[in-house]
């Protein structure tokens, strides 16, 4: 049996409107299970305990009314810090901004509130939401709960380790370069990536079309009902698009044969990316799974290298993200990690020695080829990470080894940036299997332009077909260990 902190969004919903759970029941369970494993993981920033428990309350008042029910009424969410709460501080895990507050909601923290969602936690992020590890000299290290010597991640680690943890079944997340998929991936979790415009932003860089708010979860349903309910309109960003998609996977029994007769595109390496054997392992197994289930899988290859996409990416962070961290840090440099200061120095010196035409022209070239590569294909399935983990607290200023090669530079041992680069696309990050460290490794389903729908039903398939559901965690109960303590996993899928 299902424990409560384990519950999933939809079933939620399900028991609470047939009046077999409360609100106030899930919400204690939540509670309960946040007291006694957060210390060992370091998910969250704060507890908003003493606001969600009368709120669930109300919930479930309106339940037993059976009227005013909204689409995640009585639901616990937890909130990336960078997801502004007002009154609440807002410091985007800077040292220097601790003390901020945000004046108003974050547009999908107010859908979520008119939904009935409770923001009962808030997660934890690198500074600036720049890394794709999650620590920062403000929070301290967040560790990956399958194995606390590795990160769940960045930059919405928080998120991802609280979801896979049991301490919320929903939670909000954002995606620059993949700070989404990327804890998806290495948590065994779904994150979603929507193409730009589906979901408002915060200005000004809601203007930057790298970038995307999102939703993670634990199933793929779960994530669809969070994303219909933060997609649309909003007054605050002039770039959102009207109308949600409507996003829904096909229901669990028939979600595996919804995929018989669709063309799926199988790329493993993204052109020369050096992706680690159990990670294309587990790639493969999903294609071979998708095929049984009917799909016509083929293998492509893409031109792309990691040289190529870093420098495109890092010319765009030259002119945007990257100012904009300088802006917001001005004051106190000195204060900052070393992770932020090298991604600063890094966008500097590709917008140095990069036009921000030349940019563009790399970043159509690079659409142009996915573009051709997925032409007779409804969707493209890849490795999101080429790497199978990161240590918790590390910095990887002098580069990564990835698949017995040295690169560089930490983020092209990951495979996520070419759809922040094709920002149109949609991109659903699922588990994939689990890694020879301990931790689950993932795919990203990435669809043409817009097609949110497609993305949707071929992980739903893929969930159907090589569920996930029963993997978790062992978390030691009241453990407040803040040091690298492996819990015991189960490794076969």
């Amino acid at each position: 049996m299902t424990e409560l902190h384990y519950l999933d969004a939809g079933t939620a919903l399900r028991l609470f409107r047939s009046r077999e759970l409360s609100p106030v029941e899930l919400m204690e369970a939540v509670i309960t299970r946040t007291e006694a494993v957060n210390g060992g993981i370091n998910a969250l920033t704060e507890t908003l305990f003493e606001e969600a428990v009368p709120a669930a309350r109300q919930a479930a008042a309106r339940y037993a009314r059976g009227r005013d029910l909204t689409p995640l009424l009585g639901l616990p969410v937890a909130a990336k810090e960078k997801h502004g709460l007002r009154g609440r501080t807002l410091s985007q895990g800077l040292v220097a901004r601790k003390g901020e507050l945000a004046h108003a909601d974050h547009p999908v923290i107010d859908r979520i509130r008119r939904a009935g969602g409770i923001i009962h936690a808030r997660t934890t992020t690198p500074e600036y939401s720049c890394a794709t590890v999650t620590h920062s000299p403000l929070w301290g290290v967040t560790r990956n709960p399958w194995n606390r010597q590795y990160s769940p991640g960045g930059s919405s680690g928080g998120s991802g380790a609280a979801l896979a943890a049991g301490l919320a079944p929903l939670a909000t997340a954002s995606d620059i370069a993949g700070s989404t998929r990327l804890p998806a991936s290495f948590t065994g979790t779904v994150g979603y990536k929507a193409p730009y415009g589906r979901i408002p932003g915060l200005a000004p860089l809601s203007a930057d079309h790298y970038r995307g708010d999102g939703p993670m979860a634990r199933t793929v349903a779960d994530a669809a009902l969070l994303a219909n309910v933060m997609a649309g309109r909003h007054p605050g960003d002039h770039s959102s698009l009207a109308g949600s998609p409507a996003l829904s996977g096909p229901p669990g029994a028939d979600a595996g044969s919804a995929v018989a007769g669709m063309r799926i595109a199988l790329c493993i390496r993204l052109g020369n990316y050096p992706v680690a054997a159990d990670v294309e392992a587990n790639t493969r197994g999903v294609a071979a799974a998708l095929r049984d289930a009917g799909a016509v899988v083929e293998e492509i290859e893409l031109p792309w290298t990691t040289e190529d996409i870093s420098r495109t990416m890092f010319t765009h962070f030259g002119y945007l993200l990257g100012p904009a961290m300088e802006d917001a840090t001005a004051e106190s440099p000195e204060l900052l990690a070393p992770y932020t200061r090298r991604f600063m120095a890094d966008a500097r010196k590709a917008a140095a020695e990069n036009r921000f035409v030349d940019g563009i022209q790399a970043e159509t070239r690079i659409q142009a080829e996915l573009a051709a590569a997925m032409s007779g294909f409804d969707a493209l399935l890849c490795p999101a990470s080429a790497v199978a983990a990161l240590d918790a607290d590390g910095m990887y200023l002098d580069g990564i080894d990835a698949g017995g090669q040295r690169l560089g530079h930490y983020w092209q041992g990951h495979m996520t940036a070419p759809f922040n680069i094709s920002n149109r696309c949609p991109v659903l990050a699922v588990p994939s299997g689990m890694a020879d460290c301990g931790i689950p490794t993932g795919v990203q389903i990435v669809g043409h332009p817009f097609e949110d729908a497609t993305v949707f039903t071929v992980g739903a398939a893929v969930e159907a077909v090589r569920p996930w559901a029963g993997l978790r965690p062992d978390l030691l109960v009241n453990s407040q260990a803040t040091g690298p303590r492996p819990g015991a996993v189960r490794t076969s899928w």
